[in-house]
Formats: structure tokens, sequence, C-alpha cells
């Protein structure tokens, strides 16, 4: 008597429990965001990651409803960043944004304490063909010039990068094995350094954003080589491309990206992502992103997780080429 009578009792504290729980989820989704929400950049302020979130920050908070706070953890080419998101609550109070370097190229160069193959994808941002740039006062003036410097002096030639296994060094080493020709690579912990030194002298070239290195193409400070797309791009149409200065089927570009933690419920991501992409469409946005060299690209979630499992594979079999390893 006493088995039969416990079991509708479980039933029903079972229901309560689900209902309890769906409609603490619906409430969360239907208020969510009502407070401010962080989003984490791998790379240090003012570099080309930083360029790019600051162009649609405003507006993306407007669309939210709710303020978007920056937060910095650059190193390690974002691995950093990386193990900040999987610790945080998968609320969609904390999102990263992440380019291919952490989100992809980290993983397939060595093991990883977070997988972000596991992290959330909300949506794509850009794509963008990167800029080979030397100073402007380098004897060298097209890819053939450094092709010949760096067959003179087998690994003589420097190239400086973010970081090791960043999509800048992917770009160069790349170089180096299409040419035929040993390169050394230069690694910082971020772009905006990296010009700096390169400004400077302290190394001979380097493959970076149109964002970065646009403005001080500009003022005359860098001298645009090459860019390492398959076509021209419009703010430099005087610049060919990697292939049209000698190097056939190359081509190289980056892209950058927002992905949540795991877990984080999909009502919260669409949310995410939908308000993401109506700042995107607005034309301020587009105005500032094509004054800093950007192409906008307007993904939903499912796109943008397709395009990055594809990119996965592909990159793996050129890092295994390329016998690109992590420091």
């Amino acid at each position: 008597m006493t088995a039969y009578t416990m079991e509708p009792m479980k039933v029903f504290r079972f229901a309560l429990l689900l209902a309890v729980t769906c409609g603490a989820i619906a409430t969360h989704a239907q208020t969510y965001p009502s407070r401010p929400i962080r989003v984490v950049v791998g790379y240090a302020p003012g570099g080309a990651s930083d360029i790019v979130f600051r162009n649609v920050q405003e507006e993306w908070s407007q669309q939210l409803g709710q303020p978007l706070v920056a937060e910095y953890k650059p190193g390690a080419n974002g691995s950093i960043a990386n193990d900040f998101l999987a610790s945080a609550p998968p609320d969609g109070y904390t999102i990263l944004w992440t380019n291919v370097g952490p989100h992809v190229l980290n993983g397939l160069l060595a093991p990883q304490r977070t997988d972000p193959a596991t992290f959330v994808p909300v949506a794509q941002v850009t794509e963008s063909a990167l800029v080979v740039v030397v100073p402007a006062k380098s004897p060298y003036r097209t890819i053939q010039d450094l092709l010949g410097a760096a067959k003179a002096k087998p690994g003589g030639l420097t190239y400086g990068t973010p970081g090791n296994g960043s999509p800048m060094h992917l770009a160069g080493a790349q170089l180096s094995i299409a040419l035929g020709a040993p390169m050394t690579q230069v690694p910082y912990k971020g772009s905006a350094p990296a010009l700096a030194d390169l400004m400077a002298g302290q190394f001979d070239f380097m493959a970076d954003s149109r964002a970065s290195t646009a403005p001080l193409i500009r003022d005359g400070r860098l001298r645009a080589l090459a860019v390492t797309s398959a076509q021209r791009v419009p703010e430099l149409p005087q610049v060919p491309t990697v292939t049209e200065s000698g190097v056939p089927g190359y081509s190289v570009t980056t892209w950058v990206g927002v992905v949540a933690p795991a877990g984080t419920p999909g009502t919260v991501v669409e949310k995410l992502s939908s308000t993401l992409r109506a700042a995107l469409r607005s034309p301020a946005v587009r105005a500032r992103y094509a004054q800093s060299s950007t192409d906008v690209v307007e993904t939903s979630t499912t796109e943008f997780a397709r395009s990055v499992d594809t990119q996965r594979l592909a990159l793996k079999a050129l890092v295994d080429k390329l016998k690109i390893k992590a420091d």
C-alpha cells in the first residue's frame, strides 16, 4: 500500500521541479539582459581586436539595452581569455570577443586547458585580409624584394607577429614556405607593440590586419607591399595581392566573432546574436568599419558554427604541413 502511495508523490515532486526550472529559464530569457555585459578581449587595448569591438560597441549596447564593458585579458595568443570565459557562469553576462587564433589555431598547436570548440558560437562580425607591411624607410618595396633578401641570407629576414600561433604567424610561415626561403618569427603580445617595433626597425616586415595598419600606411609610417586575400582591397587599390606578386595560390584571411560559455541558454545566445546583427546593419557602424578597413560579415549562429568547423579542418592540415608548434 505504501509503495503505491509514494510513487505519485515522486512524480509530483519531479513535475514541480521541472516546472520551476523551466519557469526560471523562461524568466531569465524574458528579462535578459538586466545588467551590464562583460566582453572579454584576449589582446591589449588599441590592437585590431579592440578596434573592431569599439566600432560596434555603442550600437550593440543600444540594441541590448545594457552597457557592454570591455575587459582585457591579453597573453598566450588569447588562451588566457579562453580560460577566463570557461570559468564564467553560462548566463550571457560574460562573453568573449575572439578570432581564428585563440578559437581555432591554439587547440591545433598544443593541448589547451580550455577547448574553445566547447564554446557556444554567437555570431561572426568581420572577415578581412592582412596587409604585408614594412617600415617607411625599408629598402624592400615588393614581395620579390623580400624573397631576394630571404634567399640571400636564409633565416636572416625577420617578421613580427602578435603572438606565436596567431593568424599573422601562420601568414608569415606560409609565405616563407611559398617563397621557399626560411624566415625568422619575432613574436609579441599583441599587434600594437609589434607594429611599434616594426616602425622602429626592430625587424623586417609584418602581416597584420587592415584595421591596425591602414592608419599607419596613410600617415606614411608604413609601406604596404601586398594584401593576403585573393582580391585587392578597396582602400588600397594600388597594392597587389601576394598572388599577383608572384606567389600563386596564396590566400590568408582572418575573422573576428563572439562566443559564449558552454551551457549558455539558446534564447540568450539568440538575443546576443540578433542584436549584434541588427547593430552591424547600422550605417554608422558600417562607416566605421569601412574607415578602419574591415569587412562586415553578418552570419547566424548556425552559419558561424559551420564556418568555424570547416576552417578548423583546413587549418589542421596547414599547421601539420608547416610544422608550427606552440611555445
